[in-house]
C-alpha cells in the first residue's frame, strides 16, 4: 500500500498564531503544511501570499506545499520559491502557457503540481504528466474551506491514478477530507490528503487525536 501523507491546510488554522500552529502540527507528526494562496480573482477569496510563506517557513519542518489559486501565477512563482515553498501547484485555467509555467517551477528547484477543478477533465493532467511531481484533484470548488466532499470526483481520482501508473507522482485530494471521506479518497487512489477543519477542530490539544483519526480512516 502507498504511504499516506496528511497535509493540514492552514486556511483552517488560527490566523493570529501561524507559527505556533505550524509547530503544533510538527509536534504531533503531521507530514506537510498546505498553504491555500488565493488572489480574489481566480477564486472569490483573498488569503495568503509569499510573505505568509516566508513567515511560517522557520516553523515548518516538513514539506511546505503551496496551492496557487492565482490568476497569471507566473508572476509569483519566484517569490513563493524564494519565500520557502517546497512545492507549487497551479491551475491550468490560470496560466496562458501551462508547459512554460511547470517548467519555471521545476527550474526554481521546486516540485511542480497541477490542480484539477471539479469541472476540469483528468485528461488535462495527462498531457503534462512528465512535467509533474503532483496532481491535485479538487473535491470541492476552490475558494473556501469547510465545503462538502464531492463524491462524484472519486471516479476522477481513480482515473488519474491509472494515468500516473508507476511514475513517481503524488496524487493529492483537496476538499472536504474528514474521517468519513478519507478512506474513499485513498481507495480511489489518493496518497496525499489535504485536511482543513478535520485537522484543526478543537484547537491544539486535539491535533494529535485528529491526526490519528485521519490516519486510521485513511488506512
Amino acid at each position: 500500500m502507498r504511504p499516506i501523507t496528511i497535509a493540514p491546510s492552514i486556511l483552517s488554522a488560527d490566523f493570529a498564531d501561524f507559527g505556533g500552529e505550524c509547530r503544533a502540527l510538527a509536534a504531533v507528526g503531521a507530514d506537510w503544511v498546505h498553504v491555500d494562496a488565493m488572489d480574489g480573482h481566480f477564486v472569490p477569496n483573498l488569503t495568503f501570499g509569499p510573505q505568509t510563506v516566508k513567515a511560517i517557513r522557520p516553523h515548518v519542518t516538513g514539506m511546505l506545499d503551496v496551492h496557487m489559486m492565482i490568476a497569471a501565477p507566473d508572476a509569483f512563482l519566484a517569490a513563493f520559491a524564494e519565500a520557502g515553498a517546497d512545492g507549487l501547484t497551479v491551475h491550468p485555467e490560470a496560466t496562458a502557457d501551462l508547459d512554460r509555467t511547470l517548467g519555471t517551477i521545476r527550474s526554481l528547484g521546486r516540485r511542480a503540481g497541477l490542480a484539477l477543478n471539479p469541472a476540469t477533465p483528468a485528461e488535462v493532467a495527462g498531457r503534462v504528466l512528465d512535467r509533474l511531481d503532483l496532481v491535485c484533484v479538487m473535491t470541492v470548488n476552490p475558494g473556501f474551506g469547510g465545503q462538502r466532499f464531492m463524491t462524484e470526483m472519486l471516479a476522477k481520482i481513480a482515473q488519474v491514478r491509472v494515468m500516473i501508473g508507476d511514475r513517481p507522482i503524488r496524487l493529492q485530494v483537496d476538499g472536504g477530507i474528514t474521517v468519513d471521506t478519507a478512506s474513499a479518497a485513498v481507495a480511489a487512489g489518493a496518497d496525499v490528503l489535504v485536511a482543513g477543519s478535520a485537522m484543526f477542530r478543537g484547537g491544539q490539544a486535539a491535533y494529535a487525536g485528529n491526526l490519528a483519526a485521519l490516519r486510521a480512516a485513511a488506512a
